[in-house]
């Protein structure tokens, strides 16, 4: 199942679980604006070369719409459609005055030459900036995008709008970009995590992870749960995976992957299987890299106890059910990843004021909308009798649903 109709899967069940009305359902689900442009620019051997930008604008009852841009090669309209949507729910479930949007470019941005991948970017903005706005959509980081590819859109948004630091986040300090921003989206899983397992009587220190994916997310989520006395019992990324049942020396391993570019042949463990860490035996699984790593051929070889989805969609609806039988509890991601928009939203917040927090600011109210959102969700699953997705899909769209009729919608 692609990542659209497990989405919408997802959310048609919170809608019977509220008792949403067909009508207000179908408003919900049919994004707001869909934008599909062509964005061709020079290479630097003077040859031309056309790409397919995409700007999915999901929702706008609850604030401006907010997401990422990636640069990937599988960048296609449905995946875009089931992260804005995603982002919608999202930035419901923890509170914050957003929408959902979600953008990205159908290139491989590793093809791309630094000045190659400038021009594409300024040219995407090109099409698309009457379209954004500090108040309207307001694009961050995802796949293959960076803090760089934000400031060449400040910069080239700038240039038709006037200086306008607030138009996207996860832009680098020196523009206007947040303390914490880049730990945040691992931090905000950390502490969705120390949620959990509070509510079961368990900490960090007494449990064992396995975490796959070690780019931004996973390396954060691996360092901070060592620094709280967590054991990283095994570590898997693209260039490869390692395991160690006494744990991972994280420091370390953060150490060689920054020398090396890669996990493969690190001495502080035995080399493992990629596939074999998702069914590893251990407490936690985390995954952090690709949507539907979980399937129903895998889940029910998984031994974890917990999952906390810090991907986007990492399980699909077959292996939910499979888990949800096993008894596996499940941080759903619309849930445990949120701490990125949210840090995101700080962002935005100290640039319309103009006054920068400092860093340990940031972490504080990172906890607290975190903290305050897993309650909310235990919350939604008492009234509706419901696992912790459906609790989190009821929250947000629940909060969606009523800021909509609220505006005036008419069934």
């Amino acid at each position: 199942m692609n990542a659209l109709a497990a989405t919408n899967r997802n959310f048609r069940h919170a809608s019977r679980l509220l008792g949403l009305d067909s009508k207000i359902e179908k408003s919900l689900l049919i994004p707001f604006r869909e934008i599909k442009v062509e964005c061709t620019i020079p290479k630097d051997d003077g040859s031309l070369v056309s790409y397919v930008g995409f700007r999915v604008q999901h929702d706008n009852a609850r604030g401006p719409m907010k997401g990422g841009i990636r640069y990937h090669p599988e960048v296609d309209p449905d995946e875009v459609n089931a992260l804005a949507q995603l982002m919608t729910w999202k930035t419901a479930v923890v509170d914050i005055p957003y929408g959902g949007a979600k953008g990205g470019i159908g290139c491989n941005p590793k093809d791309l030459s630094k000045s190659e991948l400038e021009r594409l970017t300024r040219v995407f903005t090109q099409k698309i900036h009457d379209l954004i706005g500090i108040h309207t959509d307001v694009p961050a980081p995802d796949m293959g995008t960076n803090a760089q590819t934000m400031a060449w859109i400040l910069d080239e948004y700038s240039k038709f709008h006037g200086h306008s630091p607030a138009i996207v986040t996860g832009k680098p300090i020196d523009l206007g970009g947040s303390l914490g921003r880049e730990a945040a989206t691992g931090r905000g899983v950390v502490y969705a995590t120390e949620a959990l397992l509070a509510e079961h009587g368990k900490s960090i220190k007494d449990l064992t992870f396995a975490i796959q994916g070690f780019g931004n997310v996973g390396s954060w989520v691996a360092r901070l749960i060592h620094e709280k006395g967590g054991k990283v019992i095994a570590v898997s990324d693209i260039t490869g995976a390692v395991k160690n049942p006494s744990g991972i020396d994280i420091k370390e391993l953060l150490k060689y992957k920054e020398r090396t570019g890669s996990l493969k042949d690190f001495n502080g463990g035995d080399a493992m299987d990629a596939h074999e860490l998702l069914v590893h035996e251990c407490d936690v699984l985390i995954p952090c890299a690709l949507g539907g790593v979980l399937n129903r051929e895998n889940a029910a070889e998984v031994k974890a106890k917990y999952i906390i989805e810090a991907a986007n969609h990492p399980t699909d609806p077959d292996a939910d059910e499979i888990l949800c039988k096993k008894g596996v509890l499940i941080l759903p991601d619309i849930y445990a990843n949120a701490g990125g928009v949210t840090v995101s939203y700080f962002e935005w917040v100290q640039n319309i004021q103009g006054f920068m927090w400092d860093e340990e600011k940031v972490n504080r109210e990172l906890k607290r909308y975190m903290t305050r959102g897993f309650q909310n969700v235990k919350n939604m699953c008492k009234s509706h009798d419901c696992n912790l997705r459906m609790g989190a899909f009821t929250l947000g769209v629940n909060r969606v649903a009523r800021s909509t009729v609220l505006r005036g919608w008419e069934a």
